[in-house]
């Protein structure tokens, strides 16, 4: 059973018993947390496509960890100007554990 959620802006591929990191979530570590916003959902083989989302499917996660991935740094420079800007920046994510995926059936 496979199912694309939405979440932050950006789609996620998921199946039970994965984990990935998304976006922040304001919640505590141990919570659980439903994804409403599914695009597809293939399960036994069928195909079910969202026009723009699929009519009462939900993914059930659980929220692992909350964390900063690594540094990703900016640097600006403009040559024979003596201009440089660098700036360092760690993005917030919270790693979750997919444990079911429900259709709308």
């Amino acid at each position: 059973m496979l199912a694309v959620i939405k979440t932050g802006g950006k789609q996620y591929l998921v199946s039970p018993g994965q984990r990935i990191k998304i976006e922040k979530l304001e919640k505590k570590e141990g919570n659980e947390v439903a994804f409403d916003k599914v695009l597809l959902l293939e399960k036994n083989k069928k195909l079910e496509i969202g026009t723009p989302f699929v009519k009462g499917a939900k993914v059930t996660a659980k929220i692992m960890t909350q964390g900063k991935n690594k540094k990703v740094i900016a640097f600006k420079y403009k040559a024979k100007k003596r201009y440089k800007v660098k700036k360092g920046h760690r993005q917030p994510f919270t790693q979750v554990e997919i444990l079911k995926i429900e259709s709308g059936e």
